[in-house]
């Protein structure tokens, strides 16, 4: 991926990011988290991972979200009041844009180091993934499932009391 595909992308998933927390409206702030992961996915694919990018497509996009606004759906929430105005409020947004501001020209200042091609064949692919989640990353898979396996039964339990 180019430098400036990249910038622009970076800038419009911490844009996204952002409207997740300064909306009050917490529906407009799920959206915002969707569009944050969609952004979050291309970066997968430009990264040659795309088994990744279509899991955070479909496992947080689709149904992690989906629980996100069913929850705020069943609780009713309303959007709470904000702080608005204020001297401090104006003199963090200053600080805040001076500081990205150094920092995006140190970043641009310094040269880019050549690329390297050193990824392994089929890297990205499913194979691959399963091949390292089942052989040196087995440990972790098994007590994940385990921890999820527990949440559902405790769901359960709580719900039938």
């Amino acid at each position: 991926m180019n430098p400036p595909v990249f910038l622009l992308l970076a800038i419009l998933t911490v844009a996204a990011a952002v409207s997740v927390i300064a909306t009050a409206n917490p529906v407009h702030s799920a959206l915002g988290l969707v569009v944050t992961l969609f952004l979050l996915s291309v970066f997968f694919v430009a990264l040659d991972a795309q088994l990744v990018a279509v899991l955070q497509v479909i496992v947080y996009a689709g149904a992690i979200v989906v629980l996100f606004l069913f929850v705020v759906m069943l609780l009713n929430l309303q959007g709470e009041p904000r702080l608005t105005g204020g001297k401090g409020l104006v003199v963090a947004a200053t600080a805040a844009a001076l500081a990205f501001t150094a920092l995006l020209v140190t970043l641009l200042g310094r040269s880019a180091p050549a690329p390297s091609n050193t990824l392994p064949p089929g890297f990205g692919e499913t194979q691959a993934l399963a091949q390292r989640l089942f052989t040196s990353h087995l440990l972790a898979f098994e007590l994940t499932s385990v921890l999820l396996l527990v949440a559902v039964v405790g769901a359960v339990a709580l719900s039938r009391r």
